[in-house]
C-alpha cells in the first residue's frame, strides 16, 4: 500500500470531507464578523448553544501526531480557529512547551509566553484566527474530562470563551486504526442538566478512572466532531502524512501498544473478579437488581473491544509482513533447462 493509498484510506476511516474547492469558505476569517459574535455572545443563555465541532484534518493529523509523541505521558496543545453558528470551525493546532504525567498536564509560564509569541507571529503573517479551544492527551483511558479537566475548562470558558476542550487518546487511535477523540463544553457551576435517560456512547473506562470519570461527567457534554480538508490543505497535509505513514509502517500496533494492551487485561481481569464476588454476594442473599447484569454487559463489550484490537493489530502485522518480507533480497535465478 502507497502512502498516498493510506492516507485516503485514513480519510475515509475519519470521514474527512473536502469542502468546496473553490472557495474554501471554512478558512476564510472574517475579523469584524467575529467580533460581532464575541460582542453578541449567543451562548451565554444557552448552555448547550454549541452542538458541533469541525476540524481541519490538517490541525486532526497534527493534534494525533503530538499526542503519539507523549507516549504514556499526557501532552497539551492550542487550537485556533473560528465561530460558525453553532458550530467551532478548528483550521490549525499546536503544541505547547508543558510538563506532563500520566494523569495530568501542568501549563508554566514558559508556555503562556510561547503562546502570546505564537499568536504574535500568527498575526504579524496575516492569520488572525483566535484560539478557540485547548487540546490534550488521555493515553489508554478514552475521551472524557477529569476533575482538573473540568476545573481547567470551566476556567477557560469564564475567561475566554468561546472555547472548546478537545482530549484524544493515542493508545486506543493506534488499537483501532481511527482517531479516538472527543469535544466538550462545560455547564455554568449553577445549572443542572437535564436527565437523559441513555448517557453519552459506551466506552472502556479503567477501574482506577471510573470514580473520576462518574464524580464529572454532569458536569459538562460533549459535541459532535467532524473533519474537513481543502485544497489549500494538500501539500501539507502531504508532508505531515509522509512523516506520520513512516511512523505508523515501521512500528507493530501490538508491539507499540504491548504496555496498553497488558493493562487493558488486567484491568478486565479485576472488573471480572469484582462481578464474581457481587454475584456470590448476591447468592448469599444479597439485594437483587438489574446492576449486576449491566456490570456483567459491559465486561463483555470490554472483552470484545479487546479482542477485536488485537485481531486487528495481527493483521497488520500480517499484511505488513506479506509487503515487505523479503524486500530488498536479491530475486531468485530461474531454474536452468
Amino acid at each position: 500500500m502507497s502512502s498516498e493509498s493510506s492516507r485516503k484510506a485514513w480519510e475515509l476511516e475519519n470521514a474527512v470531507k473536502l469542502v468546496d474547492p473553490h472557495r474554501d469558505a471554512l478558512y476564510s476569517y472574517d475579523v469584524d464578523e467575529q467580533k460581532a459574535i464575541s460582542n453578541e455572545r449567543p451562548w451565554k443563555g444557552n448552555p448547550h448553544y454549541f452542538k458541533n465541532v469541525r476540524i481541519s484534518a490538517v490541525a486532526l493529523l497534527k493534534m494525533v501526531m503530538h499526542a503519539r509523541s507523549g507516549g504514556s505521558l499526557e501532552i497539551m496543545g492550542m487550537m485556533q480557529g473560528k465561530i460558525a453558528g453553532d458550530t467551532f470551525v478548528v483550521t490549525d493546532a499546536f503544541r505547547l512547551p508543558v510538563e506532563g504525567t500520566e494523569t495530568r498536564v501542568n501549563a508554566s509560564a514558559e508556555a503562556d509566553e510561547y503562546m502570546t509569541q505564537y499568536f504574535q507571529s500568527c498575526r504579524d503573517s496575516g492569520r488572525m484566527e483566535n484560539a478557540v479551544g485547548w487540546y490534550h492527551s488521555h493515553p489508554g483511558y478514552g475521551c472524557w474530562l477529569s476533575g482538573i479537566d473540568v476545573s481547567t475548562q470551566m476556567l477557560q470558558q469564564q475567561f475566554q470563551d468561546p472555547f472548546i476542550a478537545v482530549v484524544i487518546d493515542p493508545d486506543r487511535t493506534i488499537s483501532a486504526g481511527k482517531v479516538e477523540i472527543g469535544a466538550f463544553r462545560t455547564f455554568p457551576q449553577d445549572y443542572k442538566p437535564p436527565d437523559s435517560g441513555t448517557g453519552d456512547e459506551y466506552q472502556t473506562i479503567p477501574l482506577n478512572k471510573i470514580e473520576d470519570f462518574g464524580a464529572h461527567a454532569s458536569q459538562y457534554y460533549s459535541l459532535e466532531v467532524s473533519h474537513f480538508k481543502s485544497s489549500l490543505d494538500s501539500y501539507l497535509l502531504e508532508m505531515l502524512w509522509n512523516k506520520y505513514w513512516v511512523s505508523t509502517l515501521s512500528q507493530s500496533p501490538l508491539f507499540t501498544n504491548r504496555e496498553y494492551s497488558s493493562k487493558q487485561m488486567l484491568d478486565l481481569s479485576q472488573k471480572i473478579k469484582n462481578a464474581e464476588e457481587s454475584l456470590r454476594a448476591q447468592a448469599r442473599g444479597g439485594p437483587r437488581g438489574n446492576a449486576k447484569d449491566s456490570q456483567l454487559d459491559k465486561i463483555v463489550k470490554d472483552s470484545n473491544k479487546i479482542a477485536g484490537e488485537e485481531v486487528t493489530g495481527l493483521l497488520a502485522g500480517d499484511v505488513k509482513a506479506k509487503l515487505f518480507n523479503g524486500v530488498g533480497a536479491p530475486a531468485a535465478k530461474a531454474p536452468v533447462r
